[in-house]
């Protein structure tokens, strides 16, 4: 085995622009299908989607040997979850809620291995279990993303205070949870909402620090794109399905009136 490399990390160190799923569903086909799709990433949700520890195993399995990280949103900024995923295989770890410079000092200590940070040395399916430990944790602690969520009003306005944390690389806005906490709840970017990204972005910036984000169709990921987000997420397996598959029984329906739900 040689010493652990993060595909991600390599295509944004490039300067490419990267696209990624969300991925809220147990089956690792998600996975694959995700890699033969060309897909650069996936985030296994475990604070909001029907995944556990199973599962991320199953899709970090379902990655190897590709070209596609496999990221794993975590329920909370806990070092049992954070230490767990990233033993489990995760290349990165998205840390939800965040509200200060502190939690992200915090996330950032649990996913390093000492003198750097307080994870614990396991011998799991990163480290080939306990075979190739000395090749993992070689390059671990530099290539192991660990990615803030700017997802609160107390994030957006410590975000100068977030991105100068030494150590801080990547963030990842999410507009929906930031619109719901400055008071739009249900409104996919509210009111003063797009202002509070464009600070977000430009203190990313000047503290070069790379964004990711959620985009809703292409017209979105494009201008999001355009902004200067660097890794993007197209969308939510299930969603995705759910629409495509609304969308084909529409069009079903148009083309066959007749055989349309009846009311009851």
């Amino acid at each position: 085995m040689k010493s652990y490399k993060n595909p991600l990390r390599r295509k944004l160190a490039e300067g490419r622009t990267t696209f990624g799923l969300w991925v809220t569903l147990a089956t690792a086909t998600m996975t694959e299908l995700a890699i033969e799709a060309g897909l650069d990433w996936v985030c296994i949700d475990m604070e909001h989607g029907a995944t556990d520890y199973r599962d991320v195993v199953e899709h970090a399995r379902a990655a190897r040997g590709s070209d596609l990280a496999v990221l794993v949103r975590v329920p909370s900024i806990a070092i049992d979850s954070i230490k767990r995923c990233l033993d489990l295989g995760a290349d990165g770890i998205v840390v939800p809620l965040v509200r200060s410079a502190r939690d992200v000092e915090a996330a950032l200590d649990f996913a390093r291995y000492p003198m750097a940070g307080k994870r614990g040395l396991g011998g799991e399916r990163a480290q080939r279990w306990g075979l190739r430990v000395a090749d993992y944790i070689a390059t671990a602690n530099e290539e192991i993303m660990v990615i803030p969520m700017i997802e609160t009003a107390e994030a957006a306005a410590a975000i100068d205070e977030i991105c100068a944390v030494s150590g801080l690389e990547f963030a990842f806005v999410g507009p929906g949870d930031l619109s719901a906490s400055l008071g739009h709840i249900g409104a996919w970017e509210g009111p003063g909402v797009s202002d509070k990204i464009r600070q977000i972005v430009e203190s990313a910036r000047t503290a070069n620090v790379t964004l990711g984000t959620y985009g809703v169709g292409p017209d979105d990921v494009r201008s999001r794109s355009e902004q200067g987000f660097r890794f993007l997420a197209i969308g939510s397996d299930a969603a995705m399905l759910a629409n495509r598959i609304g969308n084909e029984l529409d069009a079903i329906h148009n083309l066959m009136p007749a055989l349309g739900r009846k009311i009851a």
